[in-house]
């Protein structure tokens, strides 16, 4: 699966998804520091998934109707990064035909998968 990662993910995670065949490329080793809206685009260009810590792309996605391929949203605050590692990708595994077009929240109880269309 394609997965952009924001710059605010864990390289844990990065790593493993990686480990695991996942192609992930990450805005920290691309471009530092770019807006939000730019790293949604480079998303949708490379046809992937974006996974991120950053509440405002539900603003994005949401209320400003950007087009997305899908989103991520990791709320897993006190987690380990290791424990972060397993925990998303045990979940891009089991629901990832579930998560395209979709607007994904994480947290350390719950997931939550809503349709962006």
């Amino acid at each position: 699966m394609n997965i952009l990662a924001d710059e605010n993910i864990d390289e844990q995670i990065i790593e493993t998804l990686r480990k695991n065949g996942h192609n992930v490329l990450y805005v920290g080793e691309m471009s530092p520091s770019i807006s939000d809206k730019v790293v949604l685009s480079k998303a949708n260009k490379m046809n992937a998934l974006l996974l991120t810590a950053d509440k405002d792309f539900g603003e994005l996605v949401f209320r400003q109707h950007l087009i997305s391929k899908g989103v991520i949203l990791m709320r897993l605050a006190g987690m380990t990064p290791n424990k972060k590692a397993q925990q998303i990708l045990s979940i891009i595994n089991k629901h990832k035909n579930e998560m395209i077009n979709s607007f994904t929240v994480v947290t350390l109880n719950h997931i939550r998968i809503r349709s962006i269309n």
